[in-house]
């Protein structure tokens, strides 16, 4: 027998039925028709996604007093998000012309390269990094720095496009399954401009299977996570298909855990 009202009962019922749909198709559907207006409406895209994601990590710990680095966070819709959860986050943006691309730049950021993050060892209890690992050479050398920069116990969150993804080529996607010489090529040639993404510049093709290999085989993490991001949660099983996971995940997220 139930201890609550009926009215208490269905506010309860409609609190659970939210929380449901927030991590289930609902939220998938939403984020898919942000995506869309990325281009013409990028603070309320980012910012959505933002704050999206901020949830995503709470649901692995506790974000209220935690030092949380904020790692490529651009012009810093993630770090507002984590500070609106309570947590004390701090943002290394190596582009300066990223870092200030909105009007306001969240207090404290920091020009700094993510592969020499200006922290001490184990300083944070989270350290973030959100579609970032495709825009470097060395994907492994950037997370073995944040490794480095959490604490025993605390996370590593990492997101990113895998290449073969429809969204791999980013802005020249679809047309990076025909190559990315061509993709640039078609791009160029529509907009009259090069991509803000070059291949073998500043967009690099990143996989699933060696990433997750990689992280596995290492003993100072643990691997928590790792299932599609912006899917609902019983989609996790994507991963774990070889194959098939590089083209229908769309985009990773892997969280980890820094072992003692």
């Amino acid at each position: 027998m139930s201890l609550l009202s009926p009215s208490r009962r269905h506010r309860a019922d409609v609190t659970g039925q939210t929380a449901r749909e927030s991590r289930g198709l609902a939220r998938s559907v939403r984020l898919f028709r942000l995506f869309l207006a990325e281009q013409s409406d990028p603070e309320r895209f980012y910012g959505s996604l933002a704050e999206d994601t901020a949830q995503q990590v709470a649901e692995y710990c506790e974000l209220r007093g935690r030092t949380v680095v904020d790692v490529g966070g651009g012009g810093g819709w993630f770090t507002t998000a984590f500070r609106a959860l309570g947590a004390n986050c701090y943002l290394f943006e190596p582009d300066h012309n990223e870092l200030h691309s909105r009007k306001t730049t969240p207090a404290g950021a920091v020009i700094a390269d993510g592969y020499w993050l200006p922290v001490r060892d184990g300083a944070a209890d989270v350290v973030f990094s959100s579609n970032v690992l495709e825009h470097v050479r060395d994907p492994m050398g950037l997370i073995e720095e944040m490794i480095r920069a959490t604490r025993p116990g605390g996370l590593v969150y990492l997101a990113y496009t895998n290449w073969y993804s429809p969204w791999g080529g980013h802005e020249m996607s679809p047309w990076h399954y025909l190559g990315p010489g061509f993709a640039e090529r078609r791009y160029i040639k529509r907009y009259q401009r090069k991509p803000k993404n070059q291949y073998g510049v500043s967009l690099f093709p990143l996989h699933i299977g060696p990433v997750l290999r990689a992280l596995q085989a290492r003993t100072d993490i643990e691997v928590v996570a790792a299932r599609p991001r912006y899917y609902p949660r019983w989609c996790g099983f994507l991963v774990r298909l070889p194959g098939l996971r590089e083209v229908v995940t769309w985009n990773l997220m892997l969280i980890l855990r820094r072992s003692g």
